[in-house]
């Protein structure tokens, strides 16, 4: 018995080595998409700018976006100052609906849900766009013939994103506050004048700063992502396919973690 020795842990020397790669994995893309990060950076600041295609991508990223900000804006200030609404009324608070809208509307749900809509629309079709071009050899063209990608392809894309979701967040707040008007004057029977006073009354310039300041972060993160994760795509149309839906998931995990750690550091900074 002295002599005897432990049989060994099979099951933990499987794993070890799926663990290792795992994390090799994960820190490889870690670093390609600071790379791109940086490269992109360095590419806004420096020419050629291909201004054409950033106006393009205005245009797609912005414009085309536009309906879809509209009804998410409008249907979430509704539902919430109906919601709000009975729970106000075991206070006795029915008329402060507007405060309520406004402030969530303007410093959270506003950007959150803008940045979660951009990413399900513009962050998969980049990155299905960018890896059709990888598959199909067009990146490897576009070297062939003296371009560069990262600044031909990616950041009229990140500039687009980083401009276009700060106007298009505005634009959800409004109709945020506009849907809960429409319920708080129909259904809850609030008075139009109470209601407008009550959400500029409980509004500050901080959370107006909040508000703003969000955006531009969440779409630099939306659209750099989508681009990294397309320009590694890997393994014909199924990697397309593959790559779009990690865009989609890492983009909306991100914007969620994104947005509550600004909110600290703007908290920090301005409270």
């Amino acid at each position: 018995l002295a002599g005897r020795s432990d049989p060994p842990d099979l099951g933990r020397g499987r794993l070890m080595p799926v663990v290792e790669r795992w994390l090799k994995s994960a820190a490889l893309e870690v670093q390609e998409y600071i790379r791109l990060t940086v490269a992109t950076f360095r590419c806004v600041f420096t020419p050629p700018i291909y201004r054409h295609d950033i106006v393009e991508q205005f245009d797609v990223i912005g414009v085309g976006s536009l309906t879809v900000v509209l009804l998410t804006g409008f249907f979430t200030g509704a539902a919430l100052a109906s919601q709000s609404g009975l729970t106000l009324d075991q206070f006795g608070a029915r008329p402060i609906v507007g405060r309520l809208v406004s402030a969530s509307m303007i410093k959270e749900l506003g950007p959150v849900l803008t940045a979660l809509m951009l990413t399900g629309r513009i962050g998969s079709g980049i990155a299905a766009e960018l890896g059709s071009m990888i598959v199909t050899d067009q990146i490897n063209a576009l070297r062939a013939l003296g371009t560069d990608p990262v600044r031909k392809l990616v950041v009229p894309r990140v500039l687009a994103g980083f401009l276009m979701a700060p106007v298009l967040t505005v634009i959800a707040d409004f109709m945020g506050i506009f849907g809960g008007w429409i319920v708080a004057r129909f259904q809850l029977q609030v008075a139009s004048g109470l209601y407008w006073s009550s959400v500029t009354e409980g509004l500050f310039m901080q959370d107006v700063w909040m508000g703003l300041i969000k955006p531009f972060v969440l779409g630099l993160v939306i659209v750099t992502i989508a681009c990294h994760v397309g320009l590694r795509t890997s393994g014909g149309t199924q990697g397309v396919g593959k790559a779009t839906t990690v865009a989609v998931v890492a983009g909306s995990v991100a914007v969620i973690a994104v947005d509550f750690f600004v909110t600290q550091v703007l908290i920090a900074l301005m409270y």
